[in-house]
């Protein structure tokens, strides 16, 4: 259970912070770093089977036959991130407990931060692809609650917006490369996709799979062109920028990448696509960084151009090339997570992040400016740092591609090109902030920070430090053990000393040193450059593009939604005649080969009634009490019906639904006209008369060509298996608690929903009280008639006994939770109509909302508990047993799902009901009765 714990204690502890609100800031942050501390502990733990390529696994099957099961997979890669996200998480909970201010809410900062911690792991311990997809949009989602978190900033608001429109778009994409993956591979297991990669890249939907993967990649790790959002991001507390923007968030695309690198990986397109979208983010984020005055802009495109360079490595094809990207992901996170650190330090310490203003902070600052710039030195590639070994890394296996043919040299020099502008904005962070003579406007006088506000930083300093002079001992065992994973198994040669001698790559490193010092001794001329270029404001063209997708969206909407309920039925039908009688049109003939049944005395007097009524209720549509009585008797035709044809559960369902609906419809046109209005304009009859007579016509063809066809069905396997597998012989319900229960769950959970929205609906609605009927003549005085009280109240009992009956006897006979939950319900309902609403609520006070999630919870619980047993979500259990006096009786688990059915329908039915029922008294639905 270790992965488990690994993945679930910072999901337990994003409740931590609001247990320890009202603790001191530095309980708060302790709390909150025991969880993410022990969830660490566990996975050090596992370093040895990890390291030996070991793949721990835990699993849970969830449905099985859709592929869908709760997978974790903790390989060398999954190590890697993990040890990331865990131990930069933790410097950044204790950095946050000095950089956030009293007027900040610290316990919502540090929910939200393990929030995002949950889903970052989550991506990266799953061993099912659509849960990965589930963890990703949770990075999404929590992502947009950090960046926004100063939410009394224009620009905090603004920029979180981006980010969550530009990632969750690519994360649709993801979901369409998924699904089309799962289907493919025929799994939507990782490990079994992860050894398809010559299936999926033969087929013919790999190229849109591809392209759709990257996407939802390119999004969430800022590559071009969907960079920008990074940078808009920096509105977020530095924090947030130093765990999500370096360490964390936009890794999960490099993550993706490498993971599926054995699937995807090899081909031409993959190299075409994936290099050059690295190479170009590469030039465009460092030539873009140089010109940043802000700190943490500067920041952010350097690491626009990082991410572009692992994606470069990823996409060359190359074993190494990919081992160079590993090991770059070590080296980026370590020194970027420091210099945003280093940044909030400069910012809360001097009240400014423009770099043009903040000059000479040596004097003040002298051991911030020792960290920053050891940290922005390992970021240019100086020797006896670790960027400097990755990167020379870098250069060697730009070398050795020659997927351009002839033009292969250009990757190198642009390569090169890019490590210039990469020593050059490293050389500005320096000298801008540090020297450059004194500071300009700043509102308070620079000092140092708090002890234990530094240490995060000078922790990852050191790592920076000793990663470059002892790599193979730091490193060696955990870049083996990931790069090993990327590659499955198939781990080239390389070396990770200091010195390989005077070779190209060496060359390639002193050139980018030199040429990006000289570069910063003459950038004015640059500058100069750059600023007669036109200025290009992200954020405002995106506003504005978004300003006018809404603007069209409304139109469109508009259009469609006029308020004219004959028009939304009229379109749905229309689009129904279409797609349903085009296929009729291409049949050559309406019958089929099957006999046709005659029609007996029964039948024919049943088919004349429901014809009748069903006339009765459109001729008389206009007095709605009237047409509410004519429908009523279609709903029993077919209650009968459903008797007629063996179908006893359908029955008694269909007359509780009907008595329901009955009773709804009666207490609704209580508060409307009770005549309609005059009939529509000859045009719009003429058009409903069409269109529903063409519906007629292709349901009746399409039933008929059905029916008169010979078919296979599956009610054989589920009466072949009912008591076997379900150990019930009422093989409706089985199918409803057993072989299709997660439906019914889900059903239940509409239900719930349904209600809980038509109640929030109905709270302080002004509603319309008539004081008399259609005709004119008053209310009668005597509201609640005894006789009705009477009756009611012995009916109550009785109805009870029944339901109760119905439903324990549903399994192996005609009930059910479904038909006993709404037998209650009517019992109920009838006693607010019988006694009033004052009556009912003096004697039973019972919050129905609360009724309905304790259904749910019941279900739903219920179907956790098969996991205890290894057997998949939802699956019953059953057995005889000998009782005294009792003698053999049968015990199933499924009743206890089919009580969360009974609770649930129960509450949700009364819940609709008693509010619709409550508006004219002083008991109508109000706020403070929403849980």
């Amino acid at each position: 259970m270790n992965v488990l714990w690994i993945l679930l204690l910072p999901m337990l502890g994003t409740l931590v912070p609001l247990l320890l609100a009202k603790q001191s800031r530095s309980r708060n942050a302790w709390g909150t770093a025991a969880a993410p501390a022990l969830a660490l502990a566990i996975l050090l733990s596992t370093t040895q089977s990890v390291f030996s390529g070991e793949v721990l696994l835990q699993q849970w099957q969830w449905i099985p036959l859709l592929g869908l099961d709760l997978t974790l997979r903790l390989d060398g890669l999954a190590y890697l991130f993990s040890l990331l996200i865990l131990a930069i998480g933790l410097l950044i909970i204790l950095y946050a407990r000095y950089y956030l201010s009293e007027q900040d809410s610290m316990p919502r900062f540090y929910s939200f931060l393990m929030l995002f911690m949950t889903a970052m792991l989550g991506i990266v311990l799953s061993g099912n692809i659509l849960q990965i997809w589930l963890f990703w949009e949770l990075t999404s989602i929590s992502s947009f609650l950090l960046i926004s978190f100063w939410w009394h900033k224009s620009e905090a608001r603004r920029g979180a917006r981006m980010a969550l429109t530009i990632t969750g778009g690519g994360g649709l994409c993801l979901l369409a490369a998924f699904l089309l993956l799962g289907n493919i591979a025929g799994s939507y297991q990782l490990a079994d996709i992860l050894e398809q990669g010559a299936l999926i890249q033969q087929h013919s939907l790999y190229p849109l799979l591809l392209v759709l993967f990257l996407l939802g990649c390119f999004t969430k790790s800022a590559q071009f062109p969907f960079h920008f959002w990074l940078p808009n991001a920096m509105a977020a507390p530095t924090p947030v920028s130093a765990y999500l923007h370096s360490a964390t968030m936009v890794k999960a695309g490099i993550f993706l990448l490498a993971r599926f690198y054995p699937a995807l990986s090899g081909t031409e397109l993959w190299f075409l696509l994936v290099s050059l979208t690295g190479l170009t983010t590469l030039l465009v984020g460092a030539y873009l960084a140089l010109f940043k005055h802000d700190l943490k802009g500067l920041l952010a495109y350097s690491t626009i151009s990082h991410l572009g360079l692992i994606t470069l490595l990823f996409g060359l094809n190359a074993p190494l090339a990919a081992v160079a990207g590993v090991f770059h992901i070590i080296n980026h996170a370590t020194f970027k997570a420091s210099l945003f650190m280093a940044a909030g330090i400069i910012d809360h310490e001097s009240g400014s992040r423009d770099m043009r203003r903040l000059n000479g902070l040596w004097q003040f600052m002298p051991i911030t400016a020792t960290l920053m710039m050891v940290a922005a030195a390992a970021m240019a590639g100086v020797p006896l740092l670790n960027g400097f070994l990755s990167k020379e890394m870098f250069f060697a296996e730009t070398l050795q591609q020659h997927l351009l043919g002839a033009l292969s040299w250009i990757i190198p020099l642009l390569a090169t090109v890019a490590a210039i502008f990469s020593v050059a904005y490293s050389l500005r962070l320096i000298h801008d902030v540090f020297f450059n003579g004194q500071p300009k406007g700043l509102t308070k006088t620079p000092h140092e920070p708090p002890r234990y506000m530094r240490l995060p930083v000078e922790v990852l300093v050191l790592l920076c430090i000793l990663v470059g002079i002892a790599p193979a001992m730091l490193v060696g065992g955990l870049l083996n053990s990931a790069a090993a994973a990327v590659l499955a198994g198939n781990l080239p040669e390389y070396s990770l000393a200091i010195w390989h001698g005077f070779n190209l790559p060496l060359l390639m490193s002193a050139i980018a040193l030199a040429g990006g010092v000289l570069m910063y001794v003459k950038r004015k001329q640059l500058f100069d450059f750059q600023s007669a270029l036109p200025g290009v404001d992200t954020l405002n063209i995106f506003e504005q593009l978004m300003k006018q997708l809404t603007r069209g969206a409304e139109k469109l909407y508009n259009w469609i939604d006029n308020g004219s309920l004959q028009r939304y039925m009229a379109l749905l039908l229309t689009a129904f005649v279409i797609l349903a009688g085009l296929p009729l049109i291409q049949m050559d003939a309406l019958g089929g080969g099957r006999a046709e049944i005659p029609i007996d005395a029964v039948n024919a007097t049943g088919a004349a009634m429901l014809l009748i009524s069903a006339f009765a209720t459109v001729v008389w549509h206009r007095k709605r009490v009237v047409a509410l009585l004519m429908i009523s008797v279609v709903g029993l035709m077919v209650s009968i019906a459903f008797t007629r044809f063996s179908a006893p559960d359908l029955a008694l369902t269909q007359l509780s639904v009907e008595v329901v609906t009955i009773i709804l419809l009666m207490l609704a046109l209580f508060f409307l006209p009770h005549k309609t209005p005059k009939q529509s304009e000859p045009s719009k009859v003429v058009r409903d008369l069409g269109l529903a007579s063409l519906v007629g016509i292709i349901v009746g063809s399409l039933s008929y060509a059905i029916m008169t066809r010979p078919f296979t069905t599956i009610s054989d396997f589920f009466i072949a298996n009912a008591k076997t597998g379900g150990g019930g012989t009422n093989v409706v319900n089985v199918i409803l608690v057993d072989f299709r229960g997660f439906d019914t769950l889900g059903e239940i959970a509409v239900l719930g929903i349904a209600a809980l929205g038509i109640f929030k609906l109905l709270t302080r609605i002004p509603v319309f009280k008539p004081s008399s009927d259609g005709e004119g003549r008053p209310w009668a005085r005597e509201r609640h008639p005894l006789l009705l009280a009477t009756v009611a109240q012995s009916i109550l009992p009785l109805a009870l006994m029944v339901s109760i009956y119905i439903f324990f006897r549903g399994h192996n006979l005609p009930g059910g939770g479904f038909i006993a939950g709404l037998i209650t319900a009517v019992a109920i309902i009838l006693l607010y109509i019988s006694q009033g609403v004052d009556w009912v609520k003096a004697r039973m006070n019972i919050e129905y909302q609360r009724v309905v999630a304790v259904g749910l919870l019941i279900a739903f619980m219920t179907g956790l508990a098969s996991w205890l047993f290894g057997r998949p979500y939802l699956t019953s259990w059953f057995d005889y047993f000998q009782l005294p006096l009792f003698g053999e009786i049968e015990l199933a688990s499924a009743i206890a799902f089919d009580l969360g059915v009974y609770v649930t329908v129960v509450g949700a039915t009364l819940l609709i009901l008693a509010s619709l029922g409550k508006m004219t008294t002083s008991y109508r639905p109000t706020h403070k009765e929403q849980l």
